[in-house]
């Protein structure tokens, strides 16, 4: 495994035991063996700033950037372009996301700004509402289902408000990776998975790359992406205008329209970043920062309060209040099917919801029908409509010595997005169209598609990202968390919130067993490292339950604590993360 920055603390692999002080009333832990290859859990012990993303590279990448005098957006944006080159089955520019930016103040007595930026992909001005009836696999895979990419619009924007670096600096050592670099584990785990092995083999724009020569490319290996450095140095150079315009654009309506998509010059030219203050909220007297509607931060909230309602942290962590910790996940996704693009909401009582949403007094209606005793089926919950589960993303938390910090998530959709990939930019498109709805079929439940989130032209889908920063009740910095994994990202950014509060460190939250339940399918699905007597408590109060192994790919989070003055961060090992600092 590449070094950490010598300056960082590495700490033993965590176990799955629960930590030492985390009171568990109901008996020890269950221990659980696995053989799947993957990285040990790292704690990362820091004086001035840490960076958590998804792969080692990019969290150093982050850490030298701020060593040579940047700040946490400068990390933020130099990490972004290096997971989407190393990591690119999940993000890239190809993408799009959300980021929270946290702007501290240098007057004594004046609260931080936080910021979001909105930097969804969008659907195409061609787009409309029926235009997957037909064939709804288009919206999954190939040229349709590609909407307009935001990332290189998104990162410029934030760093012209808030970076210090030259641009150039933060791209250029993107530049140099693509040219070649050694594949590492979690790669070779996506390209060698068998849903993929004939997209890498048997498609020459695929196999130049991970199987030049008929073999696919195994850790260790080394990987070349010569046209996206070729792409990325254009950018370098000449901004996000070196994307949107010129030969790059070119390429990527080309091949768009190639393979039947819909995405126009004017498109990519048209489209626009949103910049506004954080939806802000409340938890046991912290300062609640996250992204708006379309995204999940308004859900996260919502899970929050409910949760603020109980003595959590008093009584332990118990069967009872795990089982609760769940009922505010229903209630939470039943929400959910309600949430959509503020800017195509007509209905006033439907921008009302979204607005009551993350409100203490709409938690306190809801929080009145959760019964101790008994889970309850999904009509219980009272969900609206059926919303598509969204699927690849990758995030990452900074913190600078200076309390600036950004919490980013970063998505190509699916895992290897669209399966678009262009060999002359070497830009690999997302297929956000499939987060959009589909009118017509109802699930296998009977719940029609969400009229919310159908495609219209300019419209930003739903997502279940939850890039979140908080802040202590003095205005401090505590914790930059977010996640990637569909829909379940925002579950688990709430589970690691709730386990810090539990007593434990953000690396011992982050590798902790987590729950899932999204009402449909009618499931509970449980790591196979969480605790057994909990698990057992949870059937007693009617939960089916479903234990699956932990090394399954399913949501990571990474996340970065400040506490007494030293920064701690994690990344999730689930996908092979490691954190570094300074």
């Amino acid at each position: 495994m590449p070094p950490l920055s010598p300056d960082s603390t590495r700490h033993p692999k965590l176990g799955s035991d629960l930590p030492a002080g985390i009171r568990l009333s109901c008996g020890p832990s269950i221990h659980y063996s696995h053989d799947v290859a993957r990285n040990p859990a790292y704690l990362i012990k820091a004086k001035s700033g840490a960076v958590a993303s998804e792969n080692v590279l990019c969290s150093e990448i982050g850490v030298d950037v701020m060593k040579n005098g940047g700040n946490a957006v400068d990390a933020a944006v130099a990490a972004t372009f290096c997971t989407g080159v190393v990591n690119m089955f999940s993000s890239g520019i190809g993408g799009g996301g959300f980021m929270v930016v946290r702007v501290p103040t240098s007057k004594d007595g004046k609260s931080s700004e936080v910021w979001t930026v909105d930097f969804r992909e969008t659907a195409p001005a061609l787009a409309n509402k029926t235009m997957y009836i037909r064939d709804p696999t288009q919206a999954m895979l190939g040229g349709l289902s590609v909407a307009i990419p935001g990332e290189v619009r998104g990162l410029e924007e934030a760093h012209k408000r808030w970076g210090s670096l030259p641009w150039e600096r933060l791209v250029q050592p993107s530049v140099e990776l693509a040219a070649g670099w050694r594949v590492g584990r979690e790669l070779t785990r996506r390209i060698n998975n068998p849903l993929v092995r004939t997209l890498m083999t048997g498609t020459q724009d695929w196999s130049d790359i991970f199987a030049p020569d008929g073999h696919i490319l195994q850790e260790g290996d080394i990987i070349r992406r010569a046209n996206l450095s070729r792409t990325l140095s254009i950018i370098a150079r000449e901004g996000a205008r070196g994307f949107y315009q010129g030969p790059v654009a070119d390429a990527i309506v080309d091949k768009v329209r190639e393979t039947g998509g819909i995405l126009t010059h004017e498109d990519l030219k048209d489209y626009s970043v949103i910049i506004e203050p954080a939806l802000q909220g409340s938890y046991l007297s912290r300062k609640v920062y996250t992204s708006h509607a379309p995204t999940s931060g308004p859900v996260l909230l919502h899970m929050l309060n409910i949760m603020e309602h109980y003595d959590l942290f008093e009584e332990g962590m118990t069967g009872l209040n795990v089982h609760r910790l769940i009922e505010a996940i229903k209630f939470g996704f039943s929400a959910r099917t309600r949430v959509a693009d503020p800017a195509f909401l007509d209905d006033l009582d439907d921008l009302d919801y979204i607005k009551k949403l993350p409100t203490k007094q709409y938690a306190a209606k809801v929080v009145a029908n959760i019964t101790d005793d008994a889970t309850h089926t999904p009509d219980y919950y009272n969900p609206v409509f059926d919303v598509p589960s969204d699927h690849g993303t990758s995030h990452t938390s900074i913190v600078d010595k200076n309390g600036m910090a950004v919490s980013i998530t970063s998505s190509v959709n699916w895992v290897f997005g669209s399966q678009v990939l262009d060999p002359v930019s070497g830009i690999l498109l997302n297929n956000e169209m499939d987060d959009f709805s589909i009118p017509g079929t109802p699930n296998g439940f009977g719940l029609y598609p969400s009229p919310y989130n159908y495609p219209e032209p300019g419209k930003r889908p739903l997502s279940s990202t939850a890039p979140t920063i908080v802040e202590n009740p003095d205005g401090s910095f505590y914790l930059a968390i977010g996640g990637a994994g569909g829909s379940r990202i925002f579950p688990s950014v709430f589970q690691v919130i709730l386990n810090l509060d539990w007593g434990m460190n953000v690396g011992e939250s982050v590798e902790f067993g987590r729950l899932h339940d999204q009402l449909y399918p009618t499931i509970v699905d449980v790591d196979s490292t969480y605790p057994g007597p909990l698990v057992d408590a949870l059937r007693q109060r009617g939960h089916n339950v479903t234990v699956l192994d932990v090394n399954r790919i399913a949501a990571v989070v990474e996340a970065v604590v400040k506490d007494d003055g030293v920064i701690w961060a994690a990344s999730d090992s689930r996908k092979n993360g490691v954190a570094a600092g300074y």
